[in-house]
């Protein structure tokens, strides 16, 4: 199944953190992202481009309500003419599978 295509899962505090290998394995299905670190914290970013101000901010509300229906929630920087969003699981500090599902499904938004 295709990570857009999943649904994210709980994640308890003890949920251990996914091994680099996976990460690596996890980035090559999620074009135009990269890993960031922050704080200590993996975490995964990309920032998209867009004509103006309005349509950053009409992406920005179409991430929000995702993260809402998925109840895993980025951080979103809005700017005019950009969008940088990134993914972590705050839980557990680091990245989780979320993450990346996450990702694919903010990427699909493009399409839309």
């Amino acid at each position: 199944m295709a990570l857009q295509d999943e649904n994210c899962s709980p994640v308890k505090a003890d949920t251990p953190h996914l091994a680099d290998e996976e990460i690596r394995k996890l980035m090559v299905q999620v074009e135009g992202w990269q890993q960031v670190e922050a704080g200590g914290e993996k975490q995964i970013s990309r920032q998209f481009k867009f004509k103006d101000f309005k349509q950053a901010m009409e992406f920005t509300n179409r991430v929000a309500e995702l993260a809402d229906r998925q109840d895993h929630h980025p951080a979103i920087l809005t700017e005019y003419g950009k969008v940088t969003i990134t993914w972590w699981t705050h839980r557990i500090k680091g990245l989780s599978r979320n993450d990346f599902i996450m990702a694919a499904k903010t990427n699909s938004l493009l399409q839309q």
